[in-house]
Parts: structure tokens; C-alpha cells; sequence
């Protein structure tokens, strides 16, 4: 039998010590697709990326990579297949934007191995694909938070993954940044066939942008599928604990989430009535 993706979760748990987080999951991650997990804080989000990741130790089941323990793969191997942009990477001082981006090539070369054309290529094409060139030559240091997330999206690109993992990727990028960058992460899938897999907490971005959805609840997965399958007013109840309409997105057509706050509880009533 073979494996239904490149990269899942069998019955894992993971946590930090004795705080479990994820609770006995199992999720295939669908290959060349764009995944969203979704949640509210402290779901365990995160966590399971983590462990897919590699960063994490499962304390039960096993987080799988081409159907072999992702934790007993060597690390350059993973690398070269699998890219992660942390929710808060750190920057070394003084490094420059060029010099950050050029270190996604390092699972490519080896210790001796000398730069080359398709080194440069990678990290001028990253570096155009996410609008930092013109930052190429100044420190990390000196960047606003939407401008050094975008470079460290640029060296995930750098190192050109077959699958890429990022953690709420559009923190501290303005309304039109997000959009930039998930559009061209949709590009990513498309063109280059790069599976994705990402949190986000924006809701209505995750159903306009993802192909498959994972929504949690307190360390277990309550639904997956595509956004139109799953995503009604009962799972944004049971997941979020909000109250809302879900409609047609008018632009994309993917299901819309209209909240409800309690100022308009009475309103919403007498709409259904």
C-alpha cells in the first residue's frame, strides 16, 4: 500500500514536558495542494506543524516523510525536501538581507562545495518573488517586521522545497502583503507543483487560498476537507465558539464567515425569522 501523501501524522501526540498539546492525530498533508490548519489559539496548530517539521519529538505515533520516520531521516536529506519558516525566526546581528536569503541554499551544497550560477539564480529569483530585492544589500536588523518577514519567506524559497511549511506567515504584513504573498505562494502550487502546508488565523483568508483545510479544537482535529465540504456555521460554533452566517464569497466564491457579535444577535435573529 502506499502512502495517500508525501508528508503525515499517524496517531501523534506531542507537547512540551508534561503538557500534551496535539492529542492521538492523524492527518495526511495532500501532495502538490495548499493545506491550511485552523484554529483557535492554543489548539495545537503549531505544534503539529512542529512535529511535521521535525522539530518536535512525537511522544507517541510518528510524523512521516516518503512513508519513513521523519525524526530517523538524516537532516540535510529532510532539508532538501522540506522548508519551514518559523513563527518567530531570529536573524543572526549584523547579517544582511542577501546573506540571510543565501543560507537556504545550504542544504544544496556541501561543505566544500563552491557557489554557483543556480545558487545565485535561486536567491535573486526568491528575492524578486517576494519584493526584497531592492532591501538586498541592507542589515535584517534595520527592517520593519513586514519587510523581515518577507525575507525570511524569501529564504524559505531560496531553498526551493518540494514541500514548504510555514507558520502564520503573514504576521506583521499589512492587508495587501498578505494577499502578495498568498497569492504567490498559490502561484508556488501551481506552477511548481510545491506542496504547502500553513497556519493562519485568518478564516475567510484559509477557505479563500487552501485546497484542503484542518481545523482543531483543543489538541484533536475536528474536520478536514475542502473549505466548501467543511466550513458551515456549525464547525465555526464548535471550533471557534462563534456565532455567524457563512456565505458565498463574492470575489472567490469560497464560503465567507460574517460573525456575529452580540450588538447584533437580535438582528441576525429577526433576518432568520
Amino acid at each position: 500500500m502506499t502512502s495517500p501523501s508525501r508528508l503525515e501524522a499517524a496517531g501523534v501526540t506531542l507537547g512540551y514536558g508534561a503538557r500534551m498539546v496535539v492529542d492521538d492525530v492523524t492527518v495526511a498533508i495532500p501532495d502538490s495542494a495548499t493545506t491550511v490548519i485552523v484554529g483557535p489559539n492554543g489548539c495545537g496548530k503549531s505544534t503539529l506543524l512542529r512535529g511535521l517539521a521535525r522539530l518536535l519529538r512525537p511522544e507517541s505515533g510518528t510524523c512521516l516523510l516518503d512513508g519513513h520516520a521523519v525524526h530517523r531521516l538524516p537532516t540535510r536529506d529532510v532539508a532538501r525536501t522540506l522548508g519551514l519558516l518559523p513563527q518567530s525566526p531570529t536573524a543572526p546581528e549584523g547579517i544582511t538581507v542577501v546573506d540571510l536569503v543565501s543560507r537556504g541554499r545550504q542544504p544544496h551544497r556541501g561543505v566544500l562545495s563552491r557557489w554557483t550560477r543556480s545558487d545565485e539564480d535561486a536567491v535573486a529569483e526568491a528575492l524578486t518573488l517576494t519584493g526584497t530585492l531592492d532591501l538586498a544589500d541592507r542589515e535584517v536588523d534595520e527592517l520593519s517586521g513586514g519587510q523581515r518577514q518577507r525575507v525570511w519567506v524569501a529564504m524559505a524559497l531560496a531553498q526551493s522545497p518540494d514541500i514548504l511549511l510555514l507558520d502564520e506567515p503573514t504576521t506583521f504584513l499589512d492587508v495587501a502583503h498578505q494577499i502578495d504573498l498568498l497569492d504567490l505562494l498559490h502561484t508556488l502550487r501551481g506552477e511548481r507543483g510545491t506542496t504547502i502546508a500553513m497556519v493562519l488565523h485568518d478564516l475567510n483568508l484559509a477557505c479563500r487560498y487552501a485546497d484542503h483545510l484542518i481545523a482543531m479544537r483543543d489538541g484533536r482535529v475536528v474536520a478536514t476537507g475542502g473549505p466548501a465540504e467543511i466550513v458551515d456555521e456549525q464547525l465555526v460554533r464548535e471550533v471557534f465558539g462563534l456565532d455567524c452566517r457563512v456565505v458565498p464569497d463574492p470575489v472567490a466564491g469560497t464560503p465567507l464567515v460574517v460573525p456575529i457579535g452580540r450588538h447584533h444577535r437580535a438582528t441576525a435573529a429577526e433576518g432568520v425569522a
